[in-house]
This record gives structure tokens, C-alpha cells and sequence, in this order.
């Protein structure tokens, strides 16, 4: 099943979505992919540096690692196309002009953006207006 390639469309139906639960970033050059995998990591994503995790902050803090701090995962509830152009512009542009960071990832159903904690409702209301706008263009 393909996802939705269209800007207007996606924008229009992406439906935001906060999830309660905080996250960290770290990284370990010294893990496995198995020991990593074992972490049950919410991201994960081998570079050259070492393997980076998306996990709780208890998870991250049990397994010894270092951490970010606290993001909010707010998931573009909407199937986009892994080919789909212009989303991830359109998502940074509105938060970049909310003065808020956005760290995206995108998996094969989903866009799932991560902000600071301390900005997560900021965003989501940024969001759902830039969904509006779109759904009244």
C-alpha cells in the first residue's frame, strides 16, 4: 500500500498527534545492534559515530547512557508516501517560524517529528492550524 504524495492533501489530513510519553536521544559506540535492539528503542538508526536511540529516559538511564533532553513525539497521523514532496519543508517552515525545534524521522507509514517537551504544545497547536489553513485552501 502507497501512501499519500499529494502536499495538499497531506497537509490538509495529517491530523497531529501528541503522544504523553517523553523521550531521549543518546548514542553508544559500544552496543550491538542486538544489545541495542534489546533496549526496545522507539528509533533507532546506525551512523558512522555509533548507533542512535529513541528510548525512555528511564530506559536510556537503566542501560548507562547519556541523554538528550526530554522530547515530545507529536506522529502526522496521515500515510504519506516515503516519496511524497515538500511535507517535511511545509513542517519545519511552520515551527522554524514558531521559533520551535523539530527533529523529523520518517518510517514507512508515518512522519513522526520530535520536539523539545517544553514546546510540544506550541507545536501541536502550529500544526493543527497549518492543517486547517490547508483543509480551507
Amino acid at each position: 500500500m502507497s501512501g499519500i504524495k499529494d502536499i495538499t492533501q497531506l497537509l490538509a489530513s495529517m491530523e497531529p498527534t501528541l503522544n504523553p510519553q517523553a523521550f531521549v536521544f543518546c548514542t553508544s559506540q559500544s552496543l550491538t545492534l542486538e544489545q541495542a535492539a534489546a533496549l526496545n528503542p522507539l528509533g533507532l538508526f546506525m551512523e558512522a559515530e555509533g548507533i542512535t536511540l529513541i528510548l525512555t529516559r528511564e530506559g536510556a538511564q537503566a542501560a548507562g547512557l547519556d541523554t538528550s533532553s526530554d522530547f515530545r513525539q507529536i506522529t502526522l497521523t496521515v500515510h504519506s508516501s516515503l516519496e511524497a514532496v515538500g511535507l517535511t519543508a511545509a513542517i519545519a517552515t511552520e515551527l522554524a517560524q514558531a521559533g520551535i525545534s523539530a527533529n523529523v524521522v520518517a518510517a514507512y507509514y508515518h512522519d513522526h517529528i520530535f520536539i523539545p517537551a517544553a514546546d510540544a504544545q506550541r507545536a501541536l497547536t502550529a500544526l493543527t492550524q497549518l492543517q486547517q489553513r490547508s483543509a480551507q485552501a
